[in-house]
Formats: C-alpha cells, sequence, structure tokens
C-alpha cells in the first residue's frame, strides 16, 4: 500500500472530495451509484475511487465505461488482505481529496446525504462524520430481522468503551479530512469495521452523527459471514489494546489464566479419580492448561505481530511454558513433602498458583504481550516526526 504521504499538494487541491467504494462483484450496482453521487455532488470538485478485492464479475469493463461520464478510478488488488477494511485503506492511499468519504456499493447507504456528510467538515464543527441509522431521523430498512438488529446492538455495544457517545460506530458510511487520516497511528485493518479503526486511531476529538436511512441491497449478495463477525471480535480486541495499553493487557491474562485454570482443574480431578499420583497429576493437567495458552498465544501473535518488539514470540512461549510447567511440579512436589497432610486441593493451588506468578513475570520480562507495544511508541513518534521534517 502507498504511504498517504506521497499524495502531493496540489493533486489534493485538484481535488476537493474523494469518496472511496470498496467492492467484490458488486458491477449490478455501480450505474446507478456513480450517478446518484454525481447528482448529490454537482458542482464540486470530486473524484471516486473504486477498490475492488479482484471481482469475478464485469466490474472492470463496467468502471471504464462510467469513467467515461464520470470522474471515477478503479483500483483492483489482486491479492487482497484484511478484507474491507484493507480496501479502504489503499483507497484513502491513493485518494487526492482533502476530504475523504466512504461508503458501501450496494446502495444501501444514500449518497443522497454526502452533502450533509460533509458540511460539518467543512465548517469545522467536526473532525470525523458518521451517517447513523440511531440517531432521531434515522432508520433501517423494515425487513431487517430481530437476530441481524439484536446482533448490531450487541456490536454497538461492545464498541462503546472507546467509541464514546456516538450511536453507529459500526456505520459503513463515515467522512473524515485528510489530515485527521494521516494523523492516524499504527493502522491495523481487519475486517469491515474501518470507521471504528480510524475513529480510534485518529484519536478523533470531535465525531459528529447525522441521521441516514440504511436501505436494503439492490442488487448482488450480502458478503456479512459468520467469519466477518468472527473477525470483528478479533478486531475488537486490538482496538482495547490500543485504547487501554495497561489494562486490557492484564484483563486478557486473567481470562486466559482463570480459563487455564479451570481446564486444568477438570483434567487434575479425572486424573485422582483414576488413581493417578498428586504429582503426576498436576504434572499432566498442566498440559492442557498450557495447550489452551497456546490458542491465546496464536491470536496474539497474528494480531501484533507486526509490531512486538520480540521477533521470536513462539520461541518465547516455549520457554515460558517449559519453566510454568517445571514450577507447577516443583509447587507440588514440595507442598507433598514439606506441607503437612496437605488436601488435594491445596497442592493443586499453590502448583497452578506458582506456575501463574512464573507465567506473569516472564512475560513481562520479554515484553510478551501488548506492553512492548506500547514501550515503543514514543521511540516510533519520534523516528516518524524527524523523519518527516
Amino acid at each position: 500500500m502507498n504511504s498517504p504521504n506521497e499524495t502531493t499538494g496540489r493533486e489534493a487541491a485538484a481535488t476537493e472530495i474523494s469518496v472511496i467504494v470498496p467492492t467484490i462483484n458488486e458491477s449490478e450496482n455501480l450505474p446507478a451509484l456513480l450517478e446518484r453521487i454525481s447528482a448529490a455532488l454537482a458542482g464540486r470538485r470530486f473524484e471516486v475511487i473504486i477498490v475492488d478485492d479482484n471481482s469475478r464479475d464485469r466490474t472492470p469493463e463496467v468502471c471504464a465505461e462510467l469513467a467515461r461520464t464520470y470522474p471515477l478510478k478503479l483500483l483492483v488488488r489482486l491479492n487482497p488482505a484484511n478484507g474491507l477494511s484493507g480496501a479502504v485503506l489503499h483507497g484513502m492511499a491513493q485518494a487526492r481529496g482533502e476530504i475523504l468519504c466512504v461508503m458501501d456499493a450496494d446502495l444501501q447507504h444514500p449518497p443522497e446525504k454526502l452533502p450533509e456528510l460533509i458540511a460539518p467538515l467543512t465548517a469545522g464543527t467536526a473532525d470525523f462524520v458518521v451517517g447513523s441509522r440511531y440517531l432521531p431521523g434515522g432508520s433501517t430498512d423494515t425487513e431487517w430481522g430481530f437476530l441481524r438488529k439484536l446482533n448490531s446492538n450487541i456490536a454497538t455495544f461492545l464498541a462503546r468503551p472507546f467509541a464514546g457517545n456516538v450511536t453507529d460506530p459500526m456505520a459503513g458510511f463515515f467522512a473524515l479530512k485528510r489530515q485527521t487520516y494521516l494523523g492516524a497511528r499504527n493502522l491495523t485493518p481487519l475486517g469491515y469495521k474501518i470507521a471504528l479503526e480510524l475513529m480510534c486511531k485518529t484519536r478523533a476529538r470531535k465525531p459528529v452523527e447525522i441521521p441516514i436511512h440504511f436501505g436494503m441491497r439492490a442488487k448482488g449478495e450480502s458478503k456479512l459471514s459468520f467469519k466477518q463477525q468472527f473477525r470483528y471480535l478479533e478486531h475488537l480486541s486490538r482496538l482495547y489494546d490500543f485504547t487501554f495499553p495497561r489494562a486490557s493487557p492484564v484483563v486478557k491474562f486473567l481470562i486466559a489464566t482463570g480459563l487455564g485454570w479451570a481446564v486444568g482443574l477438570g483434567a487434575y480431578s479425572v486424573l485422582l479419580k483414576s488413581a493417578v499420583g498428586r504429582v503426576p497429576a498436576i504434572a499432566l493437567a498442566y498440559i492442557p492448561a498450557l495447550l489452551l495458552a497456546a490458542v491465546f498465544q496464536a491470536r496474539y501473535v497474528k494480531a501484533q505481530r507486526e509490531f512486538m518488539p520480540r521477533r521470536t514470540p513462539w520461541a518465547d512461549f516455549a520457554v515460558i511454558s517449559a519453566v510454568e510447567w517445571l514450577a507447577a511440579m516443583t509447587a507440588a512436589w514440595w507442598a507433598s513433602r514439606r506441607l503437612q497432610a496437605p488436601g488435594r486441593w491445596e497442592i493443586f493451588v499453590l502448583s497452578f498458583g506458582a506456575a501463574t506468578m512464573v507465567r506473569y513475570v516472564l512475560r513481562k520480562e520479554l515484553l510478551h504481550d501488548i506492553r512492548g507495544l506500547r514501550r515503543q511508541l514514543p521511540r516510533e513518534s519520534e523516528a516518524n516526526a524527524s523523519g518527516s521534517d
């Protein structure tokens, strides 16, 4: 992806508004979309950037035809990464406008609302504007089912800690100033909630919403899937790390450790009922706890690899796990030899408690969580500042 700084001042001045539209197999909707955008922005200097993720329909041919009439530019990502979010950022990097607008191609977002979306930015009363379905005057199509509305409400609730008072942070219809976009730090696009990513990473101070009617798809098929919803949860995890750099790792550590204890306790109980000795039972019961920790480690590595201060996350994990396991066994052996008639649950708590202490200390020393990223941020900011002088 090209850097947004590669756009020259002369090019940016030539275009007032850039409308970025990510697409996959949306050729049937594009003619109506361009006609309505053009009518809404009549008399203004604008461009429409279609960022296509290697569609298998007639998108290139349709765009070539439309480009004869409208100020349209097609960008095709042959090897698309990071879903819709990655496509939007790719379009923003090549946009020339001072105001960047984003909308879907399926006509669920009303192009006629573009002037209203842009107005707070040009007036200087906002640095980020969102088209909201939930403001007074906003609505969704009557065909929306109960489950879809419930899903949207839950997703909005989970984003509330860093979305503030914005009623519809899940929206895909939004606008921001170029300068706001250029101020974003550590963009890690994932899935389709790019407005939430930008709102969080640009530290938008004056977000404003306008009411819109969110309609049904005109033609083509919806891209929303269970996989996309799971990726949204992963995206939220990244944003919690960014927004709450100290609290988020601690909470995640406690959740992962608590689940590990629960799995280990179950295994330990089964082993004791099978007449396995207490020390061997601890040694065997800690293995499923480590396997569960490996699942959390895989998510962490996938989400934060590019920001990790150390480049050997799995080697570090193997060392930490080995020392944890030894600590659990040693504590179990010591308790069974040194304490007077220790109970089976006392041995479990002492053993898993010792292993947890080892895990916490080693992860902290090896920067094996998001705190490593936060320690790097001041240096990265200084480097970026000196590089831009």
